[in-house]
C-alpha cells in the first residue's frame, strides 16, 4: 500500500475514533491539573455506584438526584458551550482548559440537581405549593438540563422538550383539535423537579440503579481486552468462508455490543479491523463500510445485554429484565443471521472468497488466549438465567469477578514470561481506574436522555395521554398499520437527532399506549411489550438513516466512502431489521408472548429466520442467482407465510392452533424458488447457500 493511501487510511480512523470520543463523553483534553479533574469525578460516580448497588441504602429519589448531580457536574466540566470559538469568546469554547466560567456553572447545576434531596421534607410538606425558592431553583434546573442536553446529546431533544413545554403553557389558545387545558408554573415545576413524574421519574432512575452498572461492566470488558479478543475470534471461526471477513464483522460487531452500547464505539473497535479486511478481499469500499454499519447498529439489540432503553422497557412494562431478553431474542438473533445471509449474498454477487487460512489467527489458540473474558459474561447469565437474581444485582455480581480477572490477568501473564509482577499488578490497577473513568463519562448521555426525556413524560403525564390518543387516532383514521407506519417514521425523524434511549422514552410515551388501546379498539390484541418493542426497534434502526445517521459517518470515514450513499446502503441491509416490529405487532409468537417451550420457540425461530432470508433475497435482488422480477413476489410470500403463519391459516380458514402447518408450505415454496434459480445456473458454476 502507498503512502498516501496509508495517510487517508489513518486519516479516516482518526475522524471515526473522534466522533466514537464525541459519543462516549471526550469533549475537553485539557492539560496540567485540569485533566484529572472528569475523570476523578467519573470514578467517584463510580464508586457511589456502586456503594448503593451493595452496602449504601439511600432514598430512591437521592439515589435518582445524585446520580444527576454527577452527570451535569462532568458535562460542564468535559464539553464548551460552542464547538468553535464565536463572538471572540474564546473561553465558551476552550478544549484545552478548564475555564473558571464552567466550574461555576458546573457547581451550580449539580446543586439544582441535588436540591431535591437537600430539602427533601420541606419538598414533600409543600408539594403543590412551591415557595419562590422551589421554582426558582426548579427553573434553573430545567435550563441547564436542557442545555447541557444540548452540549453532549445535540440540539434536537432540546428543542422536542420545549416544544411540549410551550404546548403545556400554550395549549388552552391551541386549536380545537389539539387543544390542552394548559397549567400553571407552579404545577409545571412541581411536576418537574418536585415528584417523580417529572425529571426525577423512571427513566432516570433506570439510569442510576440498573443501566450504569451495565455500562460500568461493558468499559471493564473493553479496558480489559475483551473487544479485540471478540474481533480475533469471529475472525478466526468465519475469515476463510466466502466474503469471510464480513460475515466476521457481523459475529465479531454482535459479541462487541455486549461490551458497548454505543454504535459508533463498536464501529470504530471493530472496524478498524474488519473493513480494510473486507476491502482486500473485494468488497466496495461503501458496502464494506455499510455491512459494519448495520452490524454495529443492531448490537443494541442483542440479548442478554441490550442497549440501555430495554432495561427502561422492563420499568414501563413492569417485567423482570429477563422477561425483555426473552422476548427481544427470536427478533435479535433472526435480525443478525439475516446480516450473515446478506454478507453470502453480497459476496456471491461479487464472486469474492475469504482470506487464506494463513493470513487468518488459529482458532483453537484464539478461543483459549481469552477463555477468561467469557467468565463475567457467562456468570452475567447464570445470575440472570438460572438464579433470576434482579438485572442490578447481576450486573454487581459479574463486575465483582471481572475486576479479580483485570487485577490477576496482567501478573498470571507476566509470571508466566518470567517478567516482573509488580508493575503487571500496578498496569491492573490502572486499568480499573480507567475504565471506572470511561464507565462513567460513557454515562453521561444515557443519564441526560432520561432524564431530559423525563421533562416531556411529564408533561403527558399532566394530561396529554389521552389527547395524543385521540390524535394519534384521527391521523391514522383508526387504521391500525397506518398508525404503525406514521410511529415508525416518526422514530426515525425524532431518532436521527437523539440517542437510542431518548427516541424510545419520547415514542413509547406518546405511541405505545396508543397502539395497544386504538389495536383493542379495532379487535388487535396487541401485547404491551410487543408495542414498546416497536418503538425500541425504530429508535435503534435510526442511528444509521440518512442523512444525520452518525453511525455511517465513523464507517464512512474508515472505509473512505462517502457517507450518505454508506448511509443509504447500510439502511437498506437493514430493512430485514426493520419487517420484524411490524411483524411481532400481529403475531406475538415473534417475541414469544406466552410461550414456554423450548421446542416450540426453536421452531419459531428457525422459521423467522428462513422468512427473514427470504426477505433479504427479496431486497438485495439475488438467492442463489440473480431474481427474475416474478420471483420477488414469490419470495416476499415466503417471508409472509414464515412470519405470520396465523394470518396465513385465517385466510384458508385453519383455527388458530394449527397456524404451523403453514410452515411446510412456505419451506415449499422456499425451495421451489430455490430449484427454478439453480436449473438457471451452467453446472459447477452454483453454489450451494450455506457455503
Amino acid at each position: 500500500m502507498s503512502s498516501p493511501e496509508n495517510k487517508h487510511k489513518d486519516e479516516g480512523i482518526e475522524l471515526a475514533k473522534k466522533l466514537a470520543e464525541e459519543e462516549e463523553g471526550i469533549s475537553r483534553k485539557p492539560r496540567g491539573p485540569d485533566k484529572w479533574v472528569v475523570p476523578t469525578i467519573a470514578v467517584i460516580w463510580c464508586l457511589f455506584q456502586l456503594s448503593i448497588a451493595s452496602w449504601l441504602i439511600l432514598n430512591a429519589v437521592f439515589v435518582r438526584a445524585i446520580h444527576l448531580g454527577f452527570a451535569l457536574l462532568i458535562v460542564f466540566l468535559n464539553y464548551p458551550f460552542f464547538k468553535k470559538t464565536r463572538f471572540g469568546l474564546k473561553f465558551l469554547s476552550a478544549r484545552d482548559r478548564i475555564p473558571f466560567f464552567d466550574y461555576i456553572v458546573a457547581i451550580v447545576a449539580a446543586l439544582s440537581a441535588v436540591y431535591i434531596a437537600i430539602d427533601y421534607v420541606g419538598i414533600n410538606s409543600r408539594y403543590g405549593a412551591p415557595i419562590t425558592r422551589d421554582i426558582v431553583i426548579g427553573l434553573l434546573l430545567v435550563v441547564l438540563l436542557l442545555e447541557a442536553s444540548r452540549r453532549v446529546i445535540g440540539p434536537a431533544l432540546s428543542l422536542i422538550a420545549i416544544f411540549f413545554s410551550a404546548y403545556a403553557f400554550l395549549g388552552p389558545y391551541m386549536p380545537d383539535v389539539i387543544a390542552f387545558k394548559g397549567v400553571s408554573l407552579n404545577r409545571y415545576v412541581g411536576q418537574m423537579t418536585m415528584s417523580t413524574e417529572g425529571i426525577y421519574g423512571i427513566p432516570l432512575d433506570v439510569s442510576a440503579t440498573i443501566v450504569f452498572l451495565y455500562v460500568l461492566f461493558g468499559a471493564m470488558l473493553d479496558r480489559a481486552g475483551a473487544g479485540k479478543y471478540f474481533i480475533n475470534l469471529a475472525l478466526s471461526l468465519l475469515g476463510r468462508f466466502k466474503g469471510g471477513p464480513a460475515k466476521a464483522a457481523v459475529l465479531g460487531s454482535g459479541l462487541t455490543g455486549l461490551v458497548s452500547g454505543s454504535s459508533i464505539a463498536n464501529i470504530v473497535t471493530t472496524g478498524t479491523f474488519t473493513i480494510p479486511l473486507m476491502k482486500k478481499v473485494g468488497y466496495p469500499p461503501k458496502k464494506a463500510a455499510a455491512v459494519e454499519v448495520a452490524a454495529s447498529t443492531d448490537g443494541q439489540i442483542a440479548p442478554p445485554i441490550m442497549g440501555a432503553a430495554a432495561f427502561i422497557i422492563a420499568e414501563y412494562v413492569n417485567v423482570p429484565y429477563i422477561a425483555v431478553v426473552k422476548a427481544a431474542a427470536i427478533p435479535a438473533f433472526a435480525s443478525y443471521a439475516a446480516l450473515l445471509y446478506i454478507t453470502h449474498i453480497e459476496a456471491s454477487k461479487l464472486g469474492l472468497k475469504g482470506l487464506p487460512k494463513s493470513e487468518l489467527p488459529e482458532f483453537f489458540k484464539t478461543l483459549v488466549s481469552g477463555l477468561h473474558y467469557l467468565i463475567p459474561l457467562f456468570f452475567l447469565l447464570y445470575q440472570l438465567m438460572v438464579l433470576r437474581h434482579s438485572a442490578e444485582a447481576s450486573a454487581f455480581n459479574a463486575i465483582w469477578v471481572l475486576l479479580l480477572i483485570m487485577i490477576l490477568q496482567h501478573p498470571i501473564r507476566a509470571y508466566r514470561n518470567k517478567e516482573p509482577i509488580l508493575p503487571a499488578f500496578k498496569r491492573g490497577i490502572v486499568d480499573i481506574f480507567s475504565a471506572f473513568a470511561a464507565g462513567g463519562r460513557n454515562m453521561v448521555a444515557v443519564a441526560l436522555a432520561t432524564a431530559a426525556a423525563g421533562i416531556i413524560v411529564g408533561v403527558v403525564a399532566m394530561g396529554l395521554g389521552g389527547l395524543i390518543t385521540q390524535i394519534i387516532d384521527t391521523i391514522s383514521g383508526g387504521n391500525i398499520y397506518i398508525m404503525l407506519v406514521v410511529t415508525a417514521v416518526a422514530s426515525l425523524i425524532i431518532g436521527m437527532g437523539l440517542p437510542t434511549t431518548a427516541t424510545y422514552i419520547v415514542m413509547a410515551s406518546l405511541t405505545a399506549p396508543a397502539i395497544v388501546t386504538i389495536g383493542a379498539s379495532y379487535g388487535f390484541m396487541v401485547p404491551l411489550m410487543a408495542a414498546h418493542l416497536f418503538c425500541f426497534y425504530f429508535g435503534i434502526l435510526a442511528d444509521d438513516t440518512p442523512p444525520v445517521g452518525l453511525a455511517a459517518y465513523a464507517a464512512a470515514a474508515i472505509a473512505k466512502s462517502d457517507p450518505i450513499p454508506t448511509g443509504i446502503q447500510g439502511f437498506m441491509y437493514d430493512i430485514r431489521t426493520a419487517i420484524l416490529p411490524f411483524m411481532f405487532i400481529f403475531n406475538s409468537d415473534l417475541i414469544l408472548h406466552n410461550i414456554n417451550s423450548w421446542p416450540q420457540g426453536i421452531l419459531i425461530f428457525a422459521m423467522t429466520c428462513i422468512g427473514n432470508f427470504a426477505f433479504a433475497s427479496a431486497t438485495q435482488g439475488w438467492f442463489i442467482t440473480k431474481n427474475k422480477i416474478w420471483e420477488i413476489p414469490l419470495l416476499l410470500g415466503v417471508t409472509l407465510i414464515m412470519m405470520r403463519p396465523d394470518l396465513i391459516a385465517h385466510l384458508v380458514h385453519l383455527p388458530h392452533s394449527q397456524r404451523y402447518w403453514m410452515y411446510p408450505v412456505g419451506l415449499a415454496l422456499w425451495g421451489t424458488i430455490y430449484l427454478l434459480q439453480r436449473f438457471r445456473i451452467p453446472k459447477g458454476a452454483a453454489a450451494p447457500v450455506g457455503a
